[in-house]
């Protein structure tokens, strides 16, 4: 199974998130749903991740990644020097999920907030669960 990154649809952050990771990831190897989306709530549930999490979850072996864990793994995946941060998961998990939350808490003041989820192309849609 392929790993599933679930993200915040309507944060355009998250949306050039998703669309920096496709363009790294010319295996196509992660699969997207957002988080507002039903199949995003399935998943929620079903890896007994609270609905009001403020974070990007990937989804990888059966496991549910959160916060920094999780933007650290997708990196471990991408092409090029992206795969060389996986080596900050070194940093002890609080540190880097005080950064990540950081971000988190203010990514609509900086980036907006989206008032629907992105269209994807159709060569891309297919990624899209």
């Amino acid at each position: 199974m392929n790993p599933i990154i679930l993200f915040d649809g309507e944060c355009h952050f998250c949306d050039s998130s998703v669309q920096f990771i496709i363009k790294h990831d010319p295996e196509e190897a992660f699969r997207f749903a957002s988080l507002q989306s039903d199949t995003g709530k399935r998943l929620l549930a079903a890896y007994q991740v609270p609905p009001d999490i403020d974070s990007m979850i990937l989804i990888e072996k059966d496991k549910a990644y959160q916060k920094s864990a999780a933007a650290l793994r997708i990196c471990r995946h991408l092409k090029g020097v992206w795969k060389w941060l996986y080596v900050l998961i070194l940093i002890p998990r609080p540190i880097r999920n005080t950064i990540y939350d950081f971000i988190a808490r203010n990514r609509y003041k900086w980036f907006g907030k989206k008032e629907s989820c992105m269209l994807p192309s159709p060569s891309v849609r297919k990624r899209f669960i």
